[in-house]
């Protein structure tokens, strides 16, 4: 973008109808008197808003308006520009593309002074965006801690650990005076507020002969966050165990729990694991949101196959619906968002979980504890004389628990549970090789649905995409047997498209995860194949049934759609077996 022009804003604003000539004249009397901003006069009177005041000058420049409170910026883009540079000029860096100008978000685009400063600050070519003042500066708070907080807390932690004239207790905050201003509380909040706003999934913090790694898991990737010295990784998991209710003097064995954490802008439910490590204890906190009772089978993105399986599942009054895949798959969430479906005021629900990982308003929850010799055995038995019309099993481990599960669904129950198998095919013939009877399994099993995560393309930065040779040979081997699509019909159309990397997708190109699917239903035919022993028919006829709808197909459908790429849908097709 060229060198900006400076404008009239008052004129440009009577020119877009947002205020009058005689509020002008007005605000250019109050000007004079208080030395305001003309612009700050407008939105102070309330005659404009701040952000429409932005949006009408970016028109004028023909540069894009940029909305900071839903932005992502990475602190090291943010970073080209020192900090005191930034406030000063009320400008934050938040791209940078190689081999493009730099893209700069400005308050006042109008500001030639600083626009050239900027340039040489940075000796980069500037390409300008403009934004609202007051996201700006809530943007340039929350960017620059973010990228220097964790650190700096971290070694004012270090620090103070060294400093033996300081009480471990109120390093710690175990003090009431000082538990908000203990170091490591302040970095905790600090990252846990991170964590949040990139939305992380995990935290991982994970002490290193000479470090204190901490990683967050962002849309099923491990990220580093910042690298810590290792004396604080006593302290930091002292304070999580502290938090989380966990035996602190017990660092030999791993430990589970729970707390709630309570920040400026959300709350989070932190579900916590420690395990003893070579050089310290190992801690990971998966994030648990909040909005889980919001969850709908809608908000999933269901093919419509899919949700009309599920849709006739649910309004089943008995039988079991199992939800199958790897850990980090999605399971949990589509469980609950069937729950929900479920939840009122006429059905009784009952869920055995280990752990619960949400927290549902009109379910009876019920957390499995071993060592207490409450396990899913123990809590099924007793839930059964409830008189639950839905149950939940969190997790088919057993074939006990499975026994019970598949009990229930024979008596009148409709029982919702996980397994973790490959495919939907696998899943029958693994209850039976757990040592449930054929017979259970035929007459109570009635939908089977496997699913993976694929990271969706971020729509901030989605370009055309053309496959490698790799890609390309995957490509044609994926659609072999569909004679409906032809690969080179669709390379001439290229309908593939990946993520550039922006500052909306962390520099990763890739935005959110959806799901893909495939599904068994017990039909009549595939029960009869179950009653015989012989696997190879029941495959047989459950591949009928699924007509090629399977986890490699669906992704590929999504890759074809644009909305994930083609090394997302090769990474789901890798994990099969053919």
């Amino acid at each position: 973008m060229a060198r900006p022009e400076r404008i009239r804003l008052g004129d440009l604003l009577i020119q877009e109808a947002l205020i009058t000539p005689a509020q002008l004249d007005e605000a250019l009397v109050e000007q004079k008197k208080t030395g305001r901003k003309l612009g700050r006069v407008f939105i102070d009177h309330q005659w404009v808003t701040e952000v429409q005041i932005a949006k009408a000058v970016a028109r004028q420049l023909r540069a894009p308006f940029i909305d900071l409170t839903t932005r992502n910026v990475r602190p090291e883009v943010a970073a080209l520009l020192p900090e005191m540079h930034a406030r000063r000029l009320r400008a934050l860096v938040i791209e940078n593309t190689a081999g493009a100008a730099l893209r700069v978000a400005m308050a006042d685009p109008t500001d030639l002074n600083a626009y050239d400063e900027i340039a040489r600050l940075t000796k980069r070519e500037i390409d300008l965006a403009v934004v609202a003042e007051t996201h700006l500066l809530a943007a340039l708070d929350r960017v620059y801690r973010s990228g220097d907080e964790m650190a700096g807390l971290a070694r004012e932690l270090t620090q103070d650990i060294a400093n033996v004239e300081d009480e471990i207790g109120d390093l710690l905050g175990l003090s009431t005076a000082t538990t908000e201003d203990a170091p490591v509380v302040r970095l905790l909040s600090t990252m846990f507020e991170q964590a949040l706003r990139v939305r992380a999934s995990d935290i991982h913090i994970e002490p290193q002969e000479r470090s204190l790694r901490i990683r967050f898991r962002i849309d099923g990737v491990l990220h580093v966050q910042t690298n810590a010295d290792a004396k604080i990784a006593g302290a930091v998991a002292l304070r999580l165990k502290l938090m989380s209710g966990l035996d602190i003097s017990e660092k030999r064995l791993p430990q589970d729990g729970r707390f709630h954490v309570k920040l400026k802008t959300n709350s989070v439910d932190v579900r916590i694991s420690t395990l003893p490590t070579q050089h310290g204890e190992s801690v990971v906190m998966r994030l648990l949101s909040q909005s889980a009772g919001m969850l709908s089978l809608d908000s999933l993105g269901l093919p419509p196959d899919v949700a009309a399986a599920v849709e006739r599942s649910l309004k089943r009054p008995n039988g079991m619906f199992v939800v199958t895949g790897p850990t980090g798959s999605g399971k949990t969430t589509t469980l609950y968002a069937a729950l929900n479906a479920l939840n009122d005021t006429e059905r009784k629900i009952i869920t055995v979980e280990d752990p619960i990982e949400y927290r549902l308003p009109g379910l009876n929850q019920v957390q499995v504890m071993e060592k207490i010799d409450l396990s899913f055995q123990r809590v099924l038995r007793s839930a059964l004389r409830q008189d639950p019309d839905v149950i939940l099993i969190g997790e088919m481990r057993d074939q006990t628990t499975a026994e019970i599960g598949l009990r229930a669904a024979l008596t009148g129950h409709l029982v919702l549970s996980t397994l973790h198998t490959n495919d939907a095919l696998s899943t029958p013939l693994r209850l039976i090789d757990m040592g449930v009877p054929r017979y259970m399994v035929a007459l109570s099993l009635h939908l089977v649905l496997a699913q993976r995560l694929v990271r969706t393309v971020c729509q901030a930065c989605s370009e055309p995409h053309t496959p490698d040779a790799q890609e390309h040979t995957w490509l044609r081997n994926a659609l072999a047997s569909d004679p409906s699509q032809n690969l080179d019909g669709l390379m001439a159309a290229n309908p593939w498209r990946r993520g550039r990397g922006c500052a909306d997708c962390n520099q990763t190109g890739y935005t959110g995860r959806t799901g893909v699917y495939e599904f068994i239903e017990m039909t009549q035919e595939l029960v009869d194949a179950m009653n015989v022993d012989d696997p190879v028919r029941f495959t047989q006829a459950g591949r009928r049934q699924m007509a090629g709808r399977t986890l490699r197909r669906d992704a590929l459908r999504l890759a074809m759609a644009g909305r994930t790429t083609v090394e997302e849908a090769m990474r789901v097709g890798n994990q099969l077996d053919d």
